[in-house]
C-alpha cells in the first residue's frame, strides 16, 4: 500500500525545507519521502503532521501583477511597460491546509496560482546575469484576491490582497539547486478536484533575473524576502467550502480551504447568488 500523499515528487532527491508543528512544537525539517525529519533528528509520518506553517518568515513579500500576457488580456489589460509591484502584509501568510477566510464584502475573490522566489543574501543593484546568486530556492505561494476591492479606487490592491489569510505559502521551500529549470515549469490549480487554471514560467513577461535587477535598483532585497512572479489566465470565483490546490513541478502542491468570514445569512445569500456551500 502506497501511504505518499500525491504531493511528494516521485524521482527526485531534493530538499525541502518545511516548518510545522508536531507533539504540540513549532518545528524545522525537510520533507523525505513520506516523512518529515524534523531538526533534531526525529521523524514523524507525513499524518502526524499536526500544523503546516508558513515555511519561511518572509522579512517583506513583494508582488506582482500581470507578468503573464494571457492573464492580462483576461482582465481586459495590457501588457505593462514595466513591473507592476506592490508589497503583500506578512499577517497575510498561512501555511499548507490552513483555512482562508472569505471576508465580508466580497462577491468576487479568487486564488492566484505563483511561483515564489526566495532571497538568500542581502541585494542591491544586481545585474540581471547575476541575479540566481542572490535567490536561495522556491515555492508556491497563492496570491489570494477579492476583485471587488481591484476595479474601482483601491489603489495599490492592498485591500484587495492585504486580507488575513490571503497568503498561502507551502507546503515547503525547494533548493535552487534542486531546480535547474524554474523557467520552464508547470503551474495548475484545482478547485474541489476539478482543474481550473494552467500556465507555465517560460510564459513570464518578466522573467526572474529581470525582476531582481529592476526591484534591486531602487530597494534593498534581504535574506528572506518573496518575489511573487504573477499568475496565469485561468482565475475563478472560489466560495466558502471550496478546497483550492495549487500544483507547480518539483515544488508540491498547496492545498487550502475556503471559510465563510460573512456574519449574516442575507449577505451570504446575496453574494452566492443563493448557492448554500
Amino acid at each position: 500500500m502506497n501511504n505518499k500523499p500525491d504531493w511528494v515528487d516521485e524521482g527526485w532527491i531534493v530538499l525541502k525545507h518545511a516548518r510545522f508543528i508536531a507533539e504540540g512544537c513549532e518545528q524545522t525539517g525537510t520533507v523525505e519521502e513520506a516523512i518529515v525529519k524534523a531538526a533534531s533528528g526525529k521523524e514523524y509520518p507525513l499524518a502526524e503532521i499536526d500544523v503546516w506553517l508558513p515555511p519561511i518568515r518572509p522579512g517583506k513579500i513583494i508582488g506582482l501583477a500581470l507578468n503573464y500576457a494571457d492573464h492580462a488580456e483576461e482582465l481586459g489589460l495590457d501588457k505593462p511597460p514595466e513591473p507592476v509591484l506592490f508589497i503583500k502584509p506578512n499577517s497575510s501568510i498561512i501555511g499548507h491546509k490552513a483555512s482562508i477566510v472569505y471576508p465580508e464584502g466580497a462577491t468576487y475573490m479568487h486564488y492566484e496560482n505563483e511561483l515564489a522566489v526566495v532571497i538568500g543574501r542581502q541585494a542591491r543593484l544586481v545585474q540581471a546575469a547575476d541575479a540566481y546568486d542572490v535567490v536561495s530556492g522556491y515555492t508556491i505561494a497563492n496570491d489570494v484576491t477579492v476583485r471587488d476591492f481591484v476595479n474601482n479606487y483601491y489603489r495599490p490592491p492592498v485591500r484587495a490582497k492585504g486580507h488575513d489569510t490571503f497568503g498561502p505559502m507551502g507546503p515547503y521551500i525547494v533548493d535552487k539547486a534542486d531546480i535547474p529549470d524554474v523557467e520552464n515549469l508547470n503551474l495548475r490549480t484545482y478547485v474541489n478536484d476539478e482543474l481550473k487554471q494552467q500556465g507555465n514560467t517560460k510564459d513570464l513577461i518578466y522573467t526572474i533575473p529581470e525582476l531582481i535587477r529592476f526591484i534591486s535598483a531602487f530597494m534593498t532585497l534581504e535574506p528572506g524576502d518573496v518575489i511573487l512572479t504573477g499568475t496565469p489566465k485561468g482565475i475563478s470565483h472560489v466560495y466558502p467550502g471550496d478546497v483550492t490546490r495549487l500544483e507547480i513541478d518539483r515544488l508540491g502542491a498547496l492545498e487550502n480551504t475556503i471559510v465563510d468570514g460573512r456574519k449574516t445569512k442575507e449577505i451570504k445569500e446575496e453574494l452566492t447568488g443563493g448557492r448554500n456551500p
